[in-house]
């Protein structure tokens, strides 16, 4: 397994396999690897010859007040990861390599301002901004994202699409832990307390979807199921919406393949999970 640090080695790797008409598949991550980026890589390895991850903590979509500076990170232990689950290469670039010179930010628009953008106003672009520098490091043939941050992988999506990528963009089922919880680097940070009730998001995301199994299709009267549950804990709610899963616009009336979303504090611990309607 090779670790690569500058834009232009990882260039010069990628097309040179590429020329031997081997694909790549990559993983971006911002590193303190789970089961869940495992996930991610291990479906990779299904689909492509070369898998190439990502660590990169970006700074450009954490604000102020955000954690950006106290964001886990293992690298020793990540790279350990990686080599037993046979990857290729770890992408492993400073911020004066990604951010070097005048750098040109990606804009997301509206769909970037809702769910959560709307308490993260610049997080998408930031998002955007380095996925695409990413993408033109890495040239990958396909790239492979978590569902959990759904609004996340629509947005690539859609910019992959706008930006005329030749990239597969791959949605990768989200992994939880055995009571539920959604996997996440974040919850690190819990304590004991928080990390037990933390599993009130599963369930409430549960009840929706009973709901609507049993013909509730009023979208308010489930979002305010969902929103009592919730504080039925010490969990403060950033939102609870039910939307449509290609325009990220809110519904009224639910119906088959909308999905509800949310996020929750839990002290200072800021936690997402979404689940489609089947």
């Amino acid at each position: 397994m090779q670790v690569i640090k500058t834009i232009e080695e990882m260039q010069k790797f990628s097309k040179a396999k590429k020329a031997e008409g081997k694909t790549i598949g990559f993983v971006p991550t911002m590193g303190f690897l789970h089961a869940g980026h495992l996930s991610l890589v291990k479906k990779a390895k299904q689909e492509c010859d070369m898998i190439v991850v990502s660590i990169f903590v970006n700074p450009t979509q954490f604000a102020p007040n955000e954690d950006f500076e106290s964001y886990p990170r293992d690298f020793e232990k990540d790279s350990e990861r990686c080599r037993k689950e046979g990857v290729d290469v770890i992408f492993y670039p400073s911020a004066e390599e990604i951010y070097k010179g005048k750098t040109k930010f990606v804009e997301v628009g509206e769909i970037g301002q809702v769910l959560c953008g709307k308490s993260r106003p610049a997080h998408f672009r930031g998002v955007a901004t380095v996925v695409t520098k990413l993408f033109k490091a890495v040239i990958p043939d396909s790239a492979y994202f978590g569902l959990k941050d759904f609004q996340q992988f629509v947005i690539i999506k859609k910019m992959t699409k706008n930006m005329n990528f030749d990239i597969n963009i791959i949605g990768c089922p989200i992994i939880r832990e055995k009571d539920g919880l959604a996997m996440s680097s974040r919850n690190a940070y819990l304590s004991k307390q928080e990390r037990n009730e933390a599993v009130v998001l599963n369930k409430s995301l549960a009840l929706a979807e009973e709901m609507f199994s049993k013909g509730e299709k009023d979208a308010e009267t489930v979002r305010q199921a969902v929103s009592d549950k919730i504080s039925e804990t010490s969990g403060k709610i950033d939102y609870v919406e039910i939307f449509d899963s290609a325009s990220l616009k809110p519904v009224n009336k639910i119906k088959k393949r909308n999905r509800i979303g949310l996020a929750v504090f839990f002290g200072k611990t800021r936690l997402i999970d979404n689940r489609g309607f089947e």
